[in-house]
C-alpha cells in the first residue's frame, strides 16, 4: 500500500516526529489505530441506535402476561 500525504500533513508529521522523537510511521500507525477505534465506536453506537421493530419491545410488552 502506498499512501501520499498532502504537503501540510507531511510537514506536520515531520515536525511532530522531531518533537516527539518518534519515527513518522510510528506516529501514523498510532493515529490510524486511534481513528479506527473511534470509528468502530461510532459504528457500534449507530447500529445500537437503529431499532429493529421486530425485536425492539417495551418493558411492558416483554412482561405482559407474566405472573411473578
Amino acid at each position: 500500500m502506498n499512501l501520499t500525504l498532502n504537503e501540510e500533513l507531511s510537514e506536520k508529521l515531520e515536525a511532530f516526529s522531531q518533537i516527539l522523537e518518534k519515527k513518522p510511521m510510528t506516529i501514523v500507525n498510532e493515529a490510524l489505530e486511534s481513528y479506527f477505534k473511534q470509528a468502530e465506536k461510532m459504528i457500534l453506537e449507530k447500529s445500537m441506535s437503529e431499532k429493529d421493530p421486530d425485536t425492539d419491545i417495551s418493558f411492558d410488552e416483554f412482561w405482559d402476561g407474566v405472573d411473578v
